[in-house]
């Protein structure tokens, strides 16, 4: 099996075993990884107590036209061996065979396990060999026998019918649940926690912008015990990514919690979109399905933030390189948490701002238009009152607060079923014309904002679909004038802080 990107593809690898004087050679456009396979096969087999054949022997990975990079082809080229060379007698053809040899003939764990037994299944492959490490992971995918397998012995001894390898089996585990972190933590900002409720409820961006020690980061690491349950093919796809970057926790098969991935503003521009000389996914890809959390926006690199805003709008983000592109989905939530000014007082309702004349703007400005464009919810999170911080009282239980946005998204799951999209952002210009009627009332209101704001045409649909969640939260199938009322003012704090 090989892999490019998210997809893999069926490698048949053929051998022939001739007289002459003893040579190896790998043909099939195979990198350096590949190449040095041939030692790895010599040392496992000789290791494992077989015989290595003196002979010339040529191996083919076909397609030969396609490049062939890693270490997953050593375990096909040894079983290879073997059967050429008569000590394994014979193989299934609907079997398949993955891994990497050490020189002591075990098995080591590679990357990008899962993507290949799902390719192999499509391909009615029916039994899958894989190192033990990743047989756990491989389980998910139903129809197809995993076999885990520590050592060369091992597998010699199932294929010659001495001592059958048991299939791994999924068996999913319970959920457990976030206790540390709870939305009845944070004191006051009722309306910031309402703004990302709906954020979460429809996976729309959201902006979060106040002073130091308002709360910006406390409610957005919070964001994660509210999102709504993943479905199976959410995570089938998630799992995947997780798999190819080699992040795949062994005690964790099938990731069923929705990412949450907070990269420092230091974060270089491939670290955040992915990228190498082997395309790998990156910070936005890994948060595939959950959130992207960006703390201190101004602060990360002008070219770092400017990457965003086509895969945001897009949902896939493409790595050209010289031999090919590689795609990668990174249909994230955005959460971004930025200060006014350098020094975070620009704006507040008691101490004055100390920067340089100028210092706000030009802080501002580093967030560019079409990047804030692109946020469906901005919402100021000012300061917390002494009366809030000294209640007593707890706040709303985020428990209570993901039961109203599991009943949201499952609106929205049913209402887009069969087009791919599972929540409101990321509906498409018809979708939102086609799910987003609005009342006679709102489409008046609405008008009178568009004129008024000098609102683009992106900002007007995420006006439409951030009026649709606040409809589904209230199991509303129209959209009312109080809805899009709601969804306008979370539009208007650019108007504030950038002059517009």
């Amino acid at each position: 099996m090989g892999l490019f990107g998210m997809h893999s593809y069926m490698v048949h690898v053929e051998i022939d075993i001739s007289g002459g004087l003893p040579h190896f050679d790998i043909v099939g456009l195979p990198n350096t990884s590949v190449s040095e396979a041939k030692e790895r096969v010599r040392s496992a087999i000789k290791n494992s107590g077989l015989t290595f054949p003196v002979s010339r022997i040529t191996v083919n990975l076909a397609p030969a036209d396609t490049k062939k990079e890693g270490t997953v082809y050593d375990l096909p080229m040894l079983i290879a061996v073997l059967v050429a060379s008569h000590q394994i007698h014979s193989v299934p053809e609907t079997a398949a065979f993955i891994g990497e040899l050490s020189l002591g003939g075990e098995l080591r764990r590679v990357n990008g396990a899962l993507p290949m037994v799902i390719e192999a299944y499509n391909n009615g492959i029916t039994d899958v060999f894989v190192p033990e490490e990743n047989a756990y992971e491989c389980s998910v995918v139903e129809g197809i026998h995993v076999y885990p397998v520590k050592n060369i012995k091992q597998i010699v001894s199932h294929l010659e019918g001495k001592e059958k390898i048991l299939p791994a089996l999924y068996t999913p585990k319970e959920e457990v649940l976030e206790t540390l972190l709870d939305f009845a933590d944070v004191k006051g900002q009722f309306e910031a926690k309402r703004a990302i409720e709906i954020a979460a409820a429809g996976g729309h961006n959201i902006l979060l912008i106040g002073p130091p020690g308002s709360g910006k980061s406390m409610l957005a690491k919070r964001i994660s015990t509210i999102l709504p349950d993943m479905t199976f093919e959410e995570s089938l796809e998630t799992t995947k990514i997780y798999s190819i970057s080699g992040k795949l926790s062994k005690d964790t098969p099938l990731i069923t919690k929705r990412p949450f991935r907070s990269p420092h503003h230091t974060v270089s521009p491939v670290g955040l979109s992915g990228g190498g000389a082997i395309p790998k996914p990156g910070e936005i890809s890994l948060a595939h399905n959950g959130v992207l959390f960006l703390d201190e926006l101004p602060e990360f690199a002008r070219t770092t933030m400017e990457i965003m805003r086509q895969p945001i709008e897009d949902g896939v983000i493409s790595i050209s390189r010289a031999q090919a592109t590689v795609t990668y989905p990174c249909s994230v939530m955005l959460v971004c948490a930025m200060n006014p000014c350098p020094c975070g007082y620009y704006g507040h309702p008691t101490r004055e701002c100390t920067c340089p004349r100028g210092s706000a703007e030009r802080y501002l400005s580093k967030v560019s238009g079409p990047l804030l464009d692109r946020v469906d919810i901005h919402i100021e999170v000012p300061p917390v009152d002494f009366e809030s911080l000294s209640d007593d009282e707890r706040g709303e239980k985020s428990a209570d607060i993901k039961k109203r946005v599991n009943k949201a998204r499952l609106i929205q799951q049913k209402r887009l079923e069969g087009t791919g999209i599972s929540c409101n952002a990321h509906m498409t210009a018809s979708q939102t014309r086609e799910f987003c009627k609005l009342t006679d009332d709102a489409k008046d209101m609405l008008k009178v904002v568009f004129d008024r704001l000098s609102l683009s045409a992106r900002a007007y649909d995420k006006i439409l679909r951030v009026a649709r969640t606040i409809a589904d939260l209230e199991a509303s199938e129209t959209v009312n004038e109080e809805h899009v009322a709601e969804a306008v003012q979370y539009r208007s704090l650019d108007r504030k802080f950038w002059g517009k």
